[in-house]
């Protein structure tokens, strides 16, 4: 079992509750709004890192990082933007996707600042849509916060939304033992 932590809308700020949220993770996605290059150092630390551009953020991080991340972590295809409205999957496509790109299985944005786990009608074709909230001004009344999705051979086995302090801000699937 792989556990994908995810970060996002960091602006420049890491704070120490954030990097113990995501101590355990085995792979970070950061979502965007990255603000200064040593927070991914400081990540990357931790896990392999996959991150994308925000619209803060310029190209002082290199071709690494682009408008859109494609991983595919333990056999699960992951679909990573800034922007909620680049990671929605229409009959017309996405901007983040080519034509016979494979469809991913959990779209991840950041952007908003607000806590989103979506799954089922609403998330199709895709298993899940999220947004880990931020660790940086917060918005919505939500706390500071980070998810994770635990996955294993290509399924998706649990998400959750978690404050900084470690409570369940949301979740979806049952949570391995």
């Amino acid at each position: 079992m792989t556990t994908v932590g995810i970060i996002s809308d960091t602006h420049g700020r890491l704070q120490p509750e954030a990097l113990a949220a995501l101590a355990e993770s085995d792979h970070i996605i950061h979502a965007g709004d990255i603000g200064d290059p040593n927070i991914l150092l400081e990540l990357e630390a931790l896990a392999p890192v996959t991150a994308v551009l925000g619209n803060n953020d310029f190209d002082e991080y290199g071709e690494r990082v682009g408008r859109f991340a494609h991983p595919v972590i333990d056999g699960v295809r992951f679909l990573v933007a800034h922007y909620p409205r680049d990671v929605k999957i229409t009959f017309a496509g996405s901007a983040a996707l080519a034509p016979g790109d494979p469809i991913p299985q959990v779209c991840v944005h950041g952007h908003t600042h607000v806590p989103e786990l979506v799954s089922g009608p609403d998330a199709r074709p895709a298993t899940l849509v999220l947004c880990p909230g931020a660790v940086f001004r917060s918005r919505g009344d939500f706390p500071r916060s980070i998810a994770k999705v635990e996955v294993e051979d290509g399924r998706v086995l649990s998400a959750r939304i978690e404050s900084l302090a470690g409570d369940a801000v949301m979740e979806w699937g049952r949570r391995p033992s």
